[in-house]
């Protein structure tokens, strides 16, 4: 139990500081607006998966039996260099080089295995096909690693994003996760209004999927959910349909789609790491 809550702790500390990471270089770095709702709907999955769950070698971005990250949902992207950021694939240049001139950072990610970038994202729902491919190699090779598909609950109108369900499913790809971040909140509005998908759990079974529906800022349960020993016990690819909060962390973020894409002003800078708990020492 005491390590337990040790590990939730290291967790949730590690969360909070890719929050301040994606206010720090939307505010600081070189893009007039950025992404930062889906962002930080999505950054205690992140968290849970980068502190963890997934296995890496800091020394050797590109270690074959690396497990894989897929941000499926590109224009989330800061959540991605964040995470990066903070275990060292990126170097504090690098990382607030953000949208500058000659930066390896754009506004969607574009692969670079050399920092643990691992596909170029940004058109919606390819993600989860890549997810397939490399899951597919996996077992045809006999390698034991994962993948893990961080996917958007606008994104599920994409077909693609059903094509790859049915492969997944058909490959018995156990190696597979995908995780929705099921904020509620697409680019010009909700969910509901633009394409109701109604219950995401019951597509994903249909699909021939393994469940799992939580609060997608549980630490706890996210942790427990992604035991990956647990998820090789079924032949299916699992999703982990999250319920989240777009802008999670920050009050005057947190449901506002008007932080879909936005820029970040000193004055909103400082009230929101300060309610985060930190100071402006970067």
């Amino acid at each position: 139990m005491k390590n337990e809550i040790e590990t939730l702790k290291k967790i949730k500390e590690f969360s909070n500081s890719l929050k301040k990471n994606i206010l720090d270089v939307a505010f600081k770095g070189g893009a007039e607006r950025s992404h930062i709702g889906g962002a930080l709907s999505s950054t205690d999955i992140v968290s849970v998966l980068y502190s963890h769950v997934m296995k890496f070698n800091k020394m050797n971005p590109k270690d074959p039996d690396r497990d894989r990250f897929i941000l499926s949902k590109g224009h989330a992207c800061l959540v991605l260099y964040s995470a990066l950021y903070e275990i060292g694939f990126l170097s504090k240049e690098q990382f607030f080089s953000f949208e500058k001139e000659n930066s390896i950072l754009l506004g969607h990610p574009v692969i670079n295995k050399d920092v643990g970038i691992e596909f170029s994202n940004g058109s919606l729902g390819m993600g989860l096909s890549l997810g397939v491919g490399v899951s597919l190699s996996a077992k045809i090779r006999k390698k034991n690693y994962f993948s893990f598909v961080l996917v958007g609950d606008g994104e599920c109108n994409e077909g693609s994003i059903w094509e790859a369900a049915m492969s997944a499913s058909k490959y018995k790809l156990n190696n597979l996760v995908a995780i929705i971040d099921n904020n509620g909140l697409q680019q010009t509005g909700t969910t509901i209004d633009i394409m109701d998908l109604n219950s995401l759990d019951e597509k994903w079974a249909s699909f021939g999927w393994n469940v799992i529906s939580l609060d997608g800022h549980n630490i706890k349960e996210l942790f427990n959910s992604l035991n990956k020993d647990k998820l090789l016990m079924s032949e299916k690819p699992t999703a982990i349909v999250a319920k989240t909060i777009k802008g999670k962390g920050v009050s005057f973020i947190e449901n506002n789609n008007e932080w879909h894409h936005n820029l970040v002003t000193k004055s909103q800078y400082d009230a929101a790491i300060a309610e985060l708990g930190f100071k402006d020492d970067r």
